[in-house]
């Protein structure tokens, strides 16, 4: 290993453990980030932390503001409803692909998942569950077989799951049920099935989503509420 490889697995590994701060809640919306604090506390010098700070204020985790620095970024309501409309629409095309193009070893890898999931879940470990969904979802990507569907996706699969760490405590028992139906239908190859059956699930975590957050919908979301 070279030293700057040694140097980018540093800052890869600075950059999760924030990551994982973030979305845990331990690094709380608006908390400062002082480079010099968490260089202390993760044991490294501040190189990688300023690194890895840049990294995730691309991926809007992080916001760098003029003379405060850097700040646990807060996803608004009109961004929550954003993330929705686009995982309602790439979800439900990536499972309808899946249940054409599964084999029993991809319905293993999504069964195994489930697996690991129901332990998390037992065992309140939220963190882990999160990291299930995610996992979750990128298996059904990557079994739709479509590369152009998983440049989509990929950006996306940090901020879902921050999204779905909030909800986590109360979202999880529904979640996983509905996962379950997923990987039935997209073992059994329904295609239609499977691709109602992610509309279904996305519209479902949009609606616990907001019912924790006390927001209905916002102007110009695909799903906005219209009864005002």
């Amino acid at each position: 290993m070279t030293i700057g490889t040694a140097h980018q697995l540093l800052r890869s590994l600075v950059c999760e453990e924030l990551r994982r701060l973030v979305i845990s809640g331990e690094l709380a919306p608006g908390t400062r980030l002082v480079e010099d604090r968490l260089a202390a506390r993760l044991g490294v010098s501040r190189n990688p932390v300023r690194e890895a700070l840049q990294t995730l204020a691309s991926e809007g985790f992080v916001e760098i503001l003029p003379r405060r620095g850097a700040v646990v970024a807060e996803i608004t309501a009109e961004q929550a409803e954003d993330l929705f409309d686009v995982r309602m629409a790439l979800e439900s095309l990536a499972a309808r692909l899946a249940a054409r193009r599964a084999d029993a070893t991809a319905v293993g890898r999504l069964r195994s998942v489930l697996v690991k999931a129901g332990q998390a879940t037992d065992a309140g470990d939220f963190d882990a569950l999160a990291a299930c969904n995610t996992e979750f979802h990128q298996l059904v990507v990557d079994i739709s077989g479509n590369d152009y569907l998983s440049l989509l996706v990929a950006p996306m699969a940090g901020r879902v799951q921050w999204v779905f760490r909030l909800s986590a405590p109360t979202r999880a028992p529904h979640s996983w049920t509905e996962h379950e139906e997923l990987l039935h239908a997209i073992a059994g190859g329904d295609e239609e099935y499977a691709e109602s059956v992610a509309r279904a699930h996305v519209a479902a975590a949009r609606a616990s989503y907001r019912q924790l957050t006390g927001e209905r919908s916002v102007p110009g979301s695909l799903h906005a509420d219209t009864d005002d």
